[in-house]
């Protein structure tokens, strides 16, 4: 699974394999941020949905939602200043949501050529515009996937195609998955992807998705062909056990990885040998909750959890020929990280970014934390 021959620095940059997060101690904290190149926001709520702005023109930019219970839920962009190290919200930027978002993306439009846009999905899935002087955000459009009702089953997760940003892939707790053209605001397509609860979703390409489900399956899907998946994985110990994340490789389609609910493992799969996975990853010491493969290079993926870790993986060896005896130690779970960061807590959102590959970014409780790596 070749790498991209140094495109990565990751572990490069001198930063030990053990970096604490920076609760201060003598240092000033903008002393310590600095020289350690991680940079932390701490929100008014516990923070779940979390990812980066895409545009090129707007560096170090992150929406956040919160995890509050009831309806009253918030939404705040926040942006790193450069110049004082500190990341900040902009009031203008924050917007009242309904229930807690379970994802939050920003259009993938790295060269700025549709509007500034960002999707959320809970019980719908809405697109906001963020205005051209980013004065304020607006409701867009609230898109309902149940054409037959205004209440439909409360949506998982979803994914913005990269290949064609007009299309959002969502799924929902009613055993769907949906494609919107957010264009026409309209179902492309509806099926029902799985046996139970569908949990996530992931763009392979322009026509091709995969699920995960509390059937414990992993599925593609071919809008060419969507009478008929394949069924990629599915859990073994018990059979049956839930899975709950997905991420697909982007630079080597070949590869995705999932996430088994309620264990510290995480399964890498190729999608040209379904059933087996290709390498599994056992060095967390509780249950994993994110999954993300770097932007930039096809062999390496960070995984964080329970256990306040976030590590980073170099996948290089998985399937190579050339190193048979690393390929199998990686297969058999013998496989450690190259870079490991401790959090303040628990986990539970991890995000690399795709416009500035150098930086991923965690959330734990009421922390927003974004790592040079």
């Amino acid at each position: 699974m070749g790498g991209t021959g140094g495109a990565v620095g990751v572990g490069e940059r001198g930063g030990t394999p053990d970096r604490r997060s920076s609760e201060g101690d003598g240092e000033n904290e903008h002393q310590k941020q600095q020289r350690s190149e991680i940079y932390t926001y701490e929100a008014p709520w516990h923070i779940y949905a979390m990812n980066w702005s895409v545009r090129r023109d707007k560096k170090y930019r992150l929406a956040i939602g919160s995890l509050l219970e009831g309806y009253g839920n918030l939404m705040e962009i926040v942006q790193l200043d450069e110049a004082t190290g500190e990341i900040r919200s902009d009031p203008a930027l924050s917007f009242e949501h309904p229930y807690p978002p379970t994802k939050a993306m920003f259009v993938p439009d790295r060269d700025c050529l549709r509007p500034d846009l960002l999707a959320t999905s809970a019980d719908f899935l809405r697109i906001w515009r963020v205005a051209d002087d980013s004065s304020r955000v607006e409701l867009r459009a609230l898109l309902n996937g149940n054409r037959n009702s205004e209440f439909c089953g409360p949506l998982t997760s979803f994914d913005w195609n990269d290949a064609e940003p007009r299309r959002i892939g969502t799924s929902s707790i009613d055993t769907t998955c949906t494609v919107w053209d957010i264009d026409r605001e309209a179902v492309d397509t509806q099926l029902i992807a799985h046996d139970k609860e569908v949990y996530d979703i992931a763009w392979g390409g322009v026509g091709v998705f995969a699920s995960v489900s509390a059937d414990g399956s992993v599925r593609v899907f071919d809008l060419r062909d969507k009478e008929h998946s394949t069924i990629i994985y599915e859990s073994a110990e018990p059979p049956g056990t839930p899975l709950v994340r997905l991420g697909w490789n982007k630079q080597d389609p070949r590869y995705m990885a999932t996430i088994i609910m309620d264990s510290a493992k995480v399964v890498v799969l190729d999608i040209r040998f379904p059933t087996l996975p290709v390498v599994e990853l056992h060095r967390h010491q509780a249950s994993v909750n994110a999954i993300a493969w770097a932007p930039h290079s096809s062999c390496h993926i960070c995984t964080a959890g329970d256990d306040s870790q976030a590590l980073i993986w170099d996948l290089s060896s998985m399937g190579s020929d050339q190193q048979p005896a690393a390929s199998a130690a990686a297969a058999e779970g013998g496989l450690d990280p190259i870079l490991a960061y401790t959090a303040g807590a628990e986990i539970e959102q991890l995000q690399w970014s795709s416009s500035q590959p150098d930086w991923v970014a965690i959330a734990f409780s009421t922390k927003l934390q974004i790592l040079r790596v």
